[in-house]
């Protein structure tokens, strides 16, 4: 039995390492995080919807496998934008228009419950809104969590995901308004639930995104026939890494809806990555002419 054991837990880890590895490795696309709106019925001072975007933007953040956008201070960065084209900054250090990263894929939606359910031992010692001494509590969180491709509109993938918590005996509730960042709500069976419900949330964007293709583009073309393309060490990208380039063609249009349906592409080369800085990296190519890529190009993983 002992050897049984110690053989799962080997292969346990085996697995572990061997997943992060391949996370290490995955090249980091880009999203957007946009607030969800909050249509639970649950109403306080602070922001359910957007206090929720932020913990899950942080979380996408902390498993390493995206570019992280937010949409929530869009405005500000446009105003921002806008002052420096009114000659009244330094051109040296004004942003300059047309600046905004574009994501691959957006994510939104909606959060349609919020609740938690106490029963038994009374509501006990109450401290700034939350209580000590309730004997049980259920909590439960739902969302409608919304893949949005960035360049159609269309939502691609819409999942219902839920996170459930209890406690029995000695626990923390809350009463009247709080902020679920805060880190006494976290401790709460309800903020364990909305921990739960990101976790998964995390878990699905992440295996869906598995299936859309990492892209770049050519930004720089020299006669030796090295390339210079916009994404480095932030995006993932290492010594060695091979890509395809492909040319777009026209958009090609509903005449109906005047929805842009896609377009063609056409793959003219391929390149492999040798000189890899944080924005930017340089690659040589394969068997094509320099003459055959230009400015503009996408560089898509292979």
């Amino acid at each position: 039995m002992k050897r049984i054991l110690g053989f799962l837990l080997v292969a346990g880890l085996a697995l572990i390492l061997v997943g992060n590895a391949n996370a290490e490795k995955a090249l980091k696309k880009t999203v957007a995080v946009y607030d969800f709106s909050n249509d639970s019925g649950y109403s306080s001072q602070g922001d359910l919807g957007k206090d929720f975007s932020v913990q899950l933007q942080d979380s996408l953040i902390q498993s390493g496998q995206f570019i992280v956008l937010t949409r929530k201070d869009l405005d500000v960065v446009m105003a921002e934008q806008d002052l420096a084209q009114s000659n009244r900054m330094a051109k040296s250090n004004a942003a300059q228009t047309g600046k905004i990263i574009p994501a691959q894929i957006l994510i939104k939606g909606q959060i349609t419950e919020f609740q938690e359910n106490t029963s038994g031992g009374g509501q006990g010692i109450n401290i700034k809104g939350f209580s000590i001494g309730a004997q049980k509590s259920t909590a439960h969180m739902a969302i409608i969590l919304q893949l949005v491709d960035s360049t159609t509109g269309e939502i691609i993938e819409s999942k219902r995901i839920e996170g459930e918590a209890a406690s029995g005996g000695l626990s923390l509730g809350y009463s009247g308004d709080f902020g679920i960042n805060s880190s006494n709500f976290k401790k709460t069976p309800l903020g364990k639930a909305v921990q739960i419900t990101i976790d998964r949330a995390v878990d699905f964007i992440a295996k869906k995104m598995s299936d859309v293709p990492w892209k770049g583009k050519v930004i720089q073309v020299k006669e030796d026939g090295s390339v210079y393309i916009n994404s480095g060490t932030t995006s993932g990208v290492k010594p060695g890494t091979s890509f395809s380039i492909y040319r777009e063609g026209e958009a090609l249009v509903d005449p109906d809806t005047g929805m842009e349906l896609g377009k063609e592409t056409a793959k003219i080369g391929e390149i492999s990555v040798f000189d890899v800085q944080d924005k930017f990296s340089k690659a040589n190519l394969k068997g094509t002419p320099s003459s055959a890529i230009q400015k503009g190009d996408v560089v898509q993983e292979n």
